[in-house]
């Protein structure tokens, strides 16, 4: 039997503190799903498509990796996803540990059947956010150790600038 987990988030972009929690889950599940929401609260920089389309591309060499979209409660998302026993979530900081849990016990509220695994980056990935990323890009910062070659180049041309040569 095929244990999958669905990670999922809004990532944009994705950056390589989440590619080292998908690369990490591939050692407990036999698959991950990253599952890219549009996100209703946030404004995300690329669109739905194009971030589905980036992670597809910077996740193309990883087996067990699928990439698909999804809208509405990840508790209903979830129930559609034969094989899904588990979401995974990373913690950063103690900071996001209240807002993970009470998306958890939400989540399993209603749906039981969903379990969470939280997960750590790496240490040299524990400081990483997307809106960091962004704002360092954005000034023209060289974000190639933060994110995968594919969503450099992609940010980048996003928001016009060249990266500064270090």
């Amino acid at each position: 039997m095929t244990k999958l987990a669905i990670y999922p988030g809004t990532f944009d972009p994705l950056t390589n503190g989440h590619m080292d929690i998908i690369c990490r889950s591939l050692h407990i599940f036999d698959g991950v799903i990253i599952s890219v929401a549009p996100s209703h609260k946030k404004r995300p920089l690329f669109t739905l498509e194009e971030r589905i389309s980036l992670i597809q591309m910077a996740t193309e060499n990883i087996p067990g990796v699928q990439v698909e979209g999804f809208d509405g409660l990840l508790a209903d998302y979830f129930r559609k996803k034969k094989g899904a026993v588990a979401v995974v979530r990373g913690l950063r900081a103690v900071s996001d540990f209240e807002y993970e849990l009470q998306m958890a016990l939400m989540n399993q509220r209603l749906n039981i059947a969903i379990e969470t695994v939280f997960m750590m980056p790496s240490e040299e990935n524990t400081f990483l956010t997307s809106t960091a990323v962004k704002e360092v890009a954005y000034f023209g910062g060289d974000i190639r150790e933060f994110v995968p070659k594919v969503i450099a180049d992609a940010l980048y041309e996003k928001l016009q600038v060249s990266s500064v040569q270090y």
